[in-house]
This record gives C-alpha cells, sequence and structure tokens, in this order.
C-alpha cells in the first residue's frame, strides 16, 4: 500500500511538503520546514477546539487537514485555479491527501469571485495563505472573504513598497515578480493593515515570517475570543528603514 501511494504521490506536482504517512511525503516546492513554521505561527494563538474553518486557495490542503488536526469542528477547503489547472491538477492532489490522511475535511471548488455568505457560508476562522496578490480584483476579492469570517481572517502574503511610511501598493503588470504574471500586486503592511481594519476587524497583528522579508502574516481580528496570546514583540513584523531622499542640486553657470 505504502508503495502504491508513493507512485501515485510521485505522479503529481505539489505546493505544500506533507507527511501522508508510512514514510510518504508529497515533494512540495513549499517544504515541510515552511510549511510547519508557518502553520504554528498562523494557528498556535488561535483556539480551533470546536471552531469552523474556511481555507480560501487551499491548493494540495496543506493548511486545511492541519485546522482539522488541530481541532476544528468543520472544515471547507475551497480553491478554483490551481484545482483547475492541467498541470497542477490540484484537486486531484487534495482528494489523494486527504484519503491518505483520513481526515474529514470538505471540499468545494469556487472561485474567489463568487464566495459569499450564500455560497459557503460564515466560518469562525477564515485563512486566506498566498492568495491576495494572486488576485487582479484584489481589493474586491479580500472584501469578499472578510465577509465570511465571523472571529478572525488570517492573510499570508507578499509585501512590497515596505520602505514608504504611508499605505502602498505596487502593481506588476508583467512577470516582476518571480517571473510569474499572476503575482500581479505588492501591499505594504500599512496598506493591508488600513484595508483590513476597513472592514471592521478590530485589531490585526502582523507577523514576521521566518523565511524572508518580503512576506507577512496577518491575524484580524473581530473580537479576541478566539486568541489564545497576544502576538509577542519578538514576532511581530518589525518596519523597515525608509527611503533616503536624494536631492539633486542644479547648478548655473553665467558667464561673469
Amino acid at each position: 500500500m505504502r508503495d502504491n501511494l508513493r507512485a501515485q504521490v510521485a505522479g503529481y506536482t505539489w505546493h505544500h511538503s506533507m507527511d501522508l504517512g508510512d514514510g510518504v511525503v508529497t515533494p512540495g516546492g513549499k517544504s515541510a520546514e515552511v510549511c510547519n513554521t508557518e502553520a504554528n505561527i498562523i494557528f498556535n494563538r488561535i483556539n480551533l477546539n470546536g471552531r469552523t474553518v474556511l481555507d480560501v486557495g487551499a491548493w494540495n490542503g496543506f493548511f486545511s487537514f492541519e485546522a482539522k488536526r488541530r481541532g476544528a469542528s468543520r472544515v471547507l477547503a475551497t480553491d478554483s485555479y490551481c484545482w483547475a489547472h492541467p498541470k497542477f491538477r490540484g484537486r486531484e492532489t487534495f482528494d489523494l491527501a486527504r484519503s491518505a490522511l483520513g481526515l474529514e475535511v470538505e471540499a468545494q471548488e469556487i472561485d474567489v469571485a463568487q464566495l459569499s455568505p450564500e455560497t459557503v457560508g460564515e466560518f469562525d476562522v477564515v485563512l486566506y495563505l498566498g492568495v491576495f496578490y494572486h488576485r487582479l480584483d484584489a481589493i474586491e476579492a479580500l472584501a469578499r472573504v472578510a465577509r465570511l469570517a465571523k472571529q478572525v481572517l488570517v492573510v499570508e502574503t507578499h509585501l512590497d513598497l515596505r520602505q514608504l511610511n504611508r499605505p502602498a501598493m505596487a502593481f506588476y503588470p508583467g512577470s516582476e515578480l518571480d517571473g510569474d504574471a499572476t503575482n500581479w500586486w505588492g501591499p505594504n503592511e500599512q496598506c493591508l493593515k488600513a484595508l483590513l481594519l476597513g472592514h471592521g476587524f478590530a485589531e490585526v497583528e502582523i507577523s514576521a515570517h521566518p523565511f524572508g522579508s518580503s512576506r507577512a502574516i496577518f491575524h484580524a481580528w473581530r473580537s479576541t475570543d478566539l486568541r489564545s496570546a497576544p502576538l509577542s514583540e519578538a514576532a511581530r513584523l518589525k518596519p523597515k528603514a525608509p527611503a533616503r531622499k536624494t536631492w539633486k542640486k542644479f547648478f548655473s553657470i553665467g558667464k561673469a
């Protein structure tokens, strides 16, 4: 059975590195160390016991499965692009991992643009990990996702323009970011925090990403009822030094 599972795993492209048991680990582009470290930052301060969780853009499902492992009563994984992509075949990988792990996690193939309380419902905790900057309609999509979060919305995203001391967001019209034409936006932390506060969240905590200053994890709380501990000062994203202004001096040379 282990050899059969290993052969099935080898037939797919994986993003998440997941231990499926019996020594079978999916060969994800995101290493097990990164996945597990992110999961600890995302989940360790949320009391998931008996709570409902929505994972938007679940792909292979690592964070959906992790939420279920950590006590969530119901988890719904949703995706569209990666699940339907002919190379990624994300829905097939999700189904394979779910079967191997034996976890009761629901799945619904739906685009972010179709998310609403009517189509998927509302959840105590909503995960929006690595999706914000992939949406051309990023601000509208965030608004849709925010409406589904009854208690906390967790956003993990790429950041840019961090040297500016005001909310701003960079636009990538081509493949400027990592050679990927689906990378559209790079907000700074002030921008994303302001957007989240604008959607009625009472407090936004910004965690530093352990694998680079160009990413961060945001916990947006409507209330702190599910928060087991506040974010420590050591774990907070540190501000980036503002850009130095350069001044050009122009001299006019006249005739004596």
